[in-house]
């Protein structure tokens, strides 16, 4: 263990003396890292053959804001939202101590057979998320923040990864583009927005049952929960960066949506379809840029993996809707062949 992995092992070990009165080992096993700079770790401890386990969280406090995911744990975990409960935190230093979910993401769960009952899962989960009432904590999504991400695309991705040099025409281009795209988002009924959730940050908890229920999936990773746009999670589940499914079964797990949602069985068919599809692009066009900011600056490159199934959302999306016919050719002659030729 590096030395601050190891005092992180003797705070989680003496919180769990405290908590549960077990003396156990001083040591960990490493779960995962992710896209930032926390890093996870499992405490096991057997006791009369019954086995328990908690999660361990190294946030370094000069990188990430543990603070708001203690708080706004506290409060989704109230309202029933299941989320980790927060038995621990050492804010100085960043440590925390988790109720441990399991192993089982819902990623590697999603086959052709069980898709259909996890995304109803994942969607009666976040329905629930989306009847929670906005707190002081839960800042905006505002347009300054919608702007920011999706400018990681021009920035990032196309100029300092694939070298593109983009002319006043291209930017203006995009730059209608992206005015649209947050003009839908900012029109949208607002709700708790978690942010990312999608197949790498949902946990099936109770993989013994098969009729779907919210007390199915599991909510991680939600720090960087704001309050805007009612399909933004519902577009980072179904248009995953991490897999793709026929629009066919996308539409309908839309319409899945649409029928339990109060707030969506408001909106017609087809605003919400085309709502859905625009979050979609703003979405996408933000993590293919953050994808390519991980590598760039941060010596992540796995994610670049990612980079085509995430673009071809963005051009998919684009040719169906006639005002962006400009951004379709750009695409299609400019941008994919940067891009394909990366790849190579």
């Amino acid at each position: 263990m590096d030395p601050r992995q190891e005092v992180l092992a003797q705070w989680a070990a003496d919180q769990i003396e405290q908590l549960y009165q077990y003396i156990i080992p001083v040591q960990m096993v490493t779960v995962s890292g992710d896209a930032s700079f926390r890093r996870y770790f499992r405490i096991n401890y057997t006791q009369n053959g019954q086995q328990q386990s908690w999660i361990a969280v190294d946030a370094p406090p000069e990188h990430e804001n543990s603070r708001q995911f203690v708080d706004i744990a506290k409060v989704w975990s109230e309202a029933g939202v299941k989320v980790p409960k927060v038995l621990g935190f050492d804010e100085a230093n960043g440590f925390m101590l988790l109720e441990d979910f399991g192993d089982t993401l819902l990623h590697p769960e999603l086959t052709e057979e069980a898709a259909d009952g996890l995304y109803k899962s994942a969607i009666d989960s976040l329905i629930g998320l989306q009847q929670l009432p906005k707190t002081d904590n839960i800042p905006a999504y505002d347009r300054p923040l919608l702007d920011r991400e999706m400018d990681l695309f021009p920035d990032w991705l196309c100029e300092k990864h694939l070298g593109l040099e983009l002319s006043v025409k291209d930017r203006n281009m995009l730059t209608r583009v992206f005015n649209t795209l947050a003009e839908s988002a900012l029109t949208q009924p607002q709700v708790i927005v978690h942010r990312d959730y999608h197949s790498r940050n949902l946990m099936v908890c109770n993989a013994d049952g098969h009729q779907h229920s919210s007390d199915f999936i599991g909510i991680i990773d939600f720090q960087d929960a704001v309050y805007g746009a009612l399909t933004y999670d519902l577009v980072s589940l179904l248009k995953d960066c991490y897999i793709k499914w026929p629009r066919e079964k996308v539409l309908n797990w839309l319409a899945y949506f649409k029928t339990h949602s109060t707030k969506a069985s408001a909106i017609s068919e087809d605003q919400l379809v085309r709502d859905f599809d625009l979050m979609g692009m703003q979405r996408h066009l933000k993590a293919a840029g953050i994808f390519a900011r991980l590598s760039i600056r941060d010596g992540k490159h796995g994610y670049l993996n990612d980079v085509p199934r995430t673009c071809g959302y963005i051009l998919e999306t684009s040719k169906l809707y006639p005002e962006f016919s400009d951004f379709t050719q750009w695409l299609e002659h400019t941008f994919v062949p940067a891009l394909n030729k990366a790849i190579k």
